[in-house]
């Protein structure tokens, strides 16, 4: 799953993989790997695998990582 940084989704989101860029309202559940990019702002609960966000990212809500790595910040440099 690709949520672009124009994007909104408003709703819960299961994948199995996912970039988030853009903006979602609602619990978001990735069986594996979830990249948050900087431009991202998640209003709701976030449970995966693997978590990675970017210096910027907004989460306001829960996060929760089910594997054995730690979270992953890094810095975005896509434009």
């Amino acid at each position: 799953l690709n949520i672009a940084e124009s994007a909104h989704w408003q709703g819960n989101i299961t994948a199995q993989q996912a970039v988030i860029t853009g903006r979602v309202t609602g619990s978001l559940t990735v069986a594996g790997k979830l990249e948050i990019g900087r431009a991202a702002v998640i209003h709701g609960s976030v449970t995966a695998q693997s978590l990675a966000i970017a210096q910027g990212a907004v989460v306001d809500g829960d996060m929760s990582v089910t594997g054995e790595a730690p979270i992953t910040r890094f810095e975005d440099r896509r434009t």
